[in-house]
């Protein structure tokens, strides 16, 4: 039994490592917040199951994001054996290429509208705004205990037809009553 707690307990260590800290950041580089967001982003890709096939993989930033530059050195990086590409989108017709699908806090306005475009769709949607996962979107990036942490809404990730591992569910900060 000590064995397996053991066991499980290093490997929790090793997927928060993976989901926090790889990007591409210099050696003694402090690490922000935009980094740490980038690096879920991509990090979320491989912990999620999607349907289908492809030979790439495509993070989508919707509207005025600021993590654009922060994810340039993830381009053409292999996620779950698939090329990562990264785009800026609009509309919904751009959307429906998306895997991954990322809205910031400061297209919060426009948010009730981009969830409705993708409703039902194989596309899991990220924000760091902080009623995402209340509002139905899949995966809310927030500030919580002085540290950056996520909130997975399993209900929407099961409409769109996606399925977190559960590793990722085991580190997920738990939904508020309020958000399920």
């Amino acid at each position: 039994m000590f064995a397996r707690n053991l066991l499980r307990l290093v490997s929790r260590i090793a997927l928060a490592a993976t989901l926090a800290l790889t990007m591409p950041a210099s050696f003694g580089e402090a690490t922000t917040e935009a980094q740490l967001k980038a690096a879920y982003l991509v990090n979320f890709l491989k912990y999620v199951e999607f349907p289908g096939t492809r030979a790439t993989v495509n993070l989508c930033l919707f509207g005025r994001d600021s993590l654009g530059p922060y994810l340039a050195g993830y381009e053409g990086r292999q996620v779950g054996g698939r090329e990562l590409r990264i785009r800026r989108v609009n509309s919904p017709e751009q959307i429906a290429d998306c895997q991954e699908l990322f809205i910031p806090d400061t297209e919060e306005a426009r948010l009730a509208a981009v969830l409705r475009w993708v409703d039902k769709q194989p596309i899991l949607t990220v924000s760091d705004a902080e009623t995402f996962t209340r509002e139905g979107g899949g995966i809310a990036l927030i500030r919580s205990e002085g540290r950056l942490q996520f909130e997975v809404n399993v209900e929407a990730l099961t409409r769109a037809g996606l399925r977190a591992s559960p590793q990722m569910l085991r580190l997920a900060k738990p939904m508020t009553s309020a958000a399920r």
